[in-house]
């Protein structure tokens, strides 16, 4: 009915806008929090109530792609991109303005592209806030469009030189960068361990993403004064990662190296007690000797990503490093592969709570859809020999992925059953979504059990 009068529609709509008014700053900035600092700043027109409420908020997240206009082309193109960073520039120096600026800020979340002439208009903003006691905590992303295999080698140099003239013409950013995430660097003209470790001296985490030396290069890390917590290395070139000193590392996660042999050795980290490894295209290695000398390991994630599964068997060897571990996640096993020797994992690790099966089943990389330059999938076999004494007495729940019905994964949990006689919650999911998978529109029924 008030739809069928305006007056009573305007009057109806005000009293909502006047009820949201009334509620207290903090609920409101709780609300503002929740959205982009776009979405944030826009609020500061819609009344004098919410007009100062924007540069009260205590965390900032300004993204560059909150500014892309919509719809971005595909592949994106360069003017949109400077675009946005212009945008950006005029966001960025709204929400650090002192002089509206009521309280200081905790943390900047801030995600832009790569343009000089914008960064010069940035860089001096943050320096100044920083300088000023107005910021605490900078997170700094450095995003890139281009896929890494159509970047040029003087292409990913010129991107470290320019971050490395960024962070030297702004050195005040170095002072509370907690958090960066690179793509597309490349440090070989550079000393990269000094970039990130000697420079970055309040660093907490650090996010790269196809970024090295060089392909093939051994890098090595040993700064037993950096406060990093989360390492974060995906598809970079490295022959080798050699941490040989990070004392407050906590989690670490290797997504899809290009070494033949064990991606990572490690020497002094006494607080990792989180590792993810993720790679299809592998040489089998023995998981005890990429892990020899580290015992606090309290979860596991090894994703195969539906290829060979790279681990080579082995039980007793493991028992050291796998003494204290509470979860694992054995994920991207090939639907046609054995599920059974998972639980060969199990007798290595007798403090287990939770394990997380997923199996891989994708139409888009099987039979033609299947791209020449993979290799055919080889699963290795483990010598099986489990007992009573092999019970995992602690584990309190399994959770398996990409249920099929199939006989070998009702095998699988019916041994789980027996194995484990505390066992509280099993849960069982279908496959997740492929958009590839979608694309070939090949029919796909599930085989999750109806009943």
């Amino acid at each position: 009915a008030a739809e069928s009068h305006p007056s009573c529609y305007a009057s109806h709509q005000l009293n909502g806008e006047d009820r949201l008014s009334m509620l207290t700053d903090d609920i409101l900035l709780s609300i503002l929090g929740r959205v982009s600092s776009r979405t944030a700043a826009r609020t500061s027109v819609l009344s004098t109530r919410w007009k100062h409420l924007p540069w009260l908020l205590p965390e900032l997240s300004i993204d560059v792609k909150d500014f892309l206009s919509a719809p971005c082309a595909d592949p994106m193109e360069e003017n949109d991109m400077e675009q946005a960073m212009k945008s950006l520039a005029k966001a960025t120096r709204s929400l650090l303005d002192k002089q509206r600026r009521e309280s200081t800020i905790s943390s900047l979340h801030l995600k832009l592209y790569l343009f000089n002439a914008f960064l010069c208009e940035v860089g001096p903003l943050i320096g100044d806030a920083i300088d000023s006691g107005l910021l605490k905590d900078l997170d700094l992303s450095v995003l890139d469009e281009t896929e890494p295999l159509d970047h040029s080698e003087e292409e990913m140099q010129q991107r470290a030189q320019d971050i490395d003239a960024f962070f030297t013409a702004y050195p005040s950013v170095l002072h509370c960068l907690t958090k960066l995430s690179l793509k597309n660097v490349g440090f070989d003209k550079l000393d990269m361990h000094h970039v990130l470790f000697d420079c970055c001296k309040q660093l907490k985490h650090l996010s790269l993403h196809h970024c090295d030396t060089g392909s093939y290069s051994l890098f090595k890390i040993d700064a037993p004064d950096s406060k990093l917590c989360v390492l974060e290395i995906g598809m970079c070139r490295f022959l080798r990662i050699d941490l040989v000193c990070l004392p407050k590392l906590e989690k670490l996660v290797c997504d899809t190296w290009v070494s033949r042999c064990a991606p990572l050795t490690f020497g002094f980290v006494p607080s990792l007690g989180e590792l993810e490894l993720s790679c299809g295209e592998q040489n089998g290695f023995k998981l005890s000797e990429l892990l020899h000398g580290v015992t606090g390991i309290h979860t596991l994630t090894l994703d195969f990503q539906g290829e060979t599964l790279w681990l080579q068997p082995e039980v007793e060897e493991l028992r050291t490093a796998f003494s204290k571990l509470r979860k694992l996640f054995v994920c991207g096993i090939f639907v046609e592969f054995d599920i059974l020797w998972t639980t060969a994992l199990l007798v290595a690790a007798p403090s287990i709570e939770m394990l997380h099966i997923e199996v891989w089943e994708h139409t888009c990389d099987v039979g033609e859809a299947r791209p020449a330059s993979y290799h055919d999938r080889r699963n290795p076999r483990w010598e099986m020999h489990l007992d009573s004494s092999s019970e995992n007495r602690l584990l309190k729940e399994l959770e398996f992925a990409g249920f099929k019905s199939l006989e070998q994964q009702f095998t699988f949990i019916r041994y789980m059953l027996e194995q484990s006689p505390n066992l509280q919650k099993i849960v069982l999911r279908d496959e997740e979504q492929c958009d590839d998978c979608d694309a070939l529109k090949v029919p796909r029924p599930s085989r999750f059990p109806r009943k």
